[in-house]
């Protein structure tokens, strides 16, 4: 059977290693450093560090893979395939040699649409209407390697980044135990990803979650689920951040960034349309429907949403 070492961080990868754990040989873990994480930023283990102390599988935590140091802990695993899954880092030629059946790559789209770190939010941002799972042989670029197998699944209506991160997390572990066989045995022809389509999805920052109400309420909406739960999407109201929890759009036209009645809710007004604001949570408060925020804040009915004290929005496209 053949020896393998995975490379993975997030609770994405979970599935996907444990699957590997059950059904194959690993050998050994390449995961990112511990990093400091949370309100009291201490020092924490992916979850993919945990999950193989679990089982007493040896853990390289490397800050760079490309250091020489990091080369030669990798070869004397001495691995037959590397499995790679939300790990982190673009792995060098010189990584990627080690194996001698190589590096496979499992990733959350369809590609070549959506290379890069961000596929899942960039899906739902964009209004695609399906995305997938991809397994592909690695090279030394941005998820530019040939496939092996793909599979696809609806977008839902209600879709966030957390509900389709974990569909894609479980499809993932299924589409690459059902590949791995065959691909081992040489039953398998890698095809060149398509030269047309190709779009990328950088890694999400924070800020980008700031919303500018010039853009249409469905973009905005779709921004909401897309970024739900990290980074968040927000605006300000009175100088403190307000966190857009859960949204909906409706008909009806205002102001953009002004909060109207609209029926026996409140609406907030956009480029295009109304977005109706079903969850929101003000700085240093729990969220709350919003008919239980206005309780506390009369205030805010007909009040104009936007950039807070020294805070510019900044553009989601």
């Amino acid at each position: 059977m053949a020896t393998i070492v995975f490379m993975g961080t997030p609770d994405f990868s979970i599935p996907i290693l444990q699957q590997l754990i059950d059904n194959h040989t690993v050998i050994g873990v390449v995961t990112q450093p511990d990093r400091p994480a949370g309100r009291k930023q201490q020092v924490q283990m992916s979850p993919i560090k945990q999950l193989a102390l679990q089982h007493n599988i040896p853990v390289l935590q490397p800050e760079k893979l490309r250091r020489p140091e990091a080369i030669t802990e990798l070869k004397q695993w001495q691995p037959d395939l590397y499995v790679v899954a939300a790990f982190g880092q673009i792995l060098p030629q010189s990584v990627l040699d080690i194996p001698k059946h190589g590096s496979i790559n499992v990733h959350a789209s369809l590609l070549p649409r959506w290379r890069g770190a961000a596929p899942i939010q960039a899906a739902i941002r964009e209004g695609d209407a399906e995305t997938g799972v991809t397994i592909m042989k690695m090279d030394a670029g941005l998820d530019t390697g040939p496939m092996l197998k793909m599979r696809a699944i609806p977008i839902t209506p209600d879709e966030t980044g957390q509900s389709l991160h974990d569909k894609l997390s479980t499809l993932g572990a299924e589409l690459l135990m059902e590949t791995l066989p065959d691909y081992l045995n040489g039953l398998i022809t890698p095809q060149p990803q398509p030269e047309a389509g190709v779009t990328f999805a950088p890694q999400v920052r924070k800020e980008e979650g700031n919303i500018v109400w010039t853009q249409p309420a469905e973009v905005i909406e779709r921004l909401i689920r897309a970024f739900t739960p990290w980074p968040g999407t927000f605006t300000y109201f009175k100088g403190q951040q307000l966190k857009i929890i859960n949204g909906s759009v409706v008909e009806g036209t205002a102001q953009a960034g002004k909060v109207v009645q609209q029926q026996k809710s409140l609406a907030v007004g956009t480029g295009q349309g109304l977005l109706r604001l079903n969850v929101i949570q003000l700085a240093g408060r729990k969220a709350m429907p919003v008919d239980e925020f206005v309780k506390g804040q009369a205030d805010f009915t007909a009040a104009t949403l936007g950039a807070g004290v020294g805070t510019s929005p900044s553009s989601n496209t």
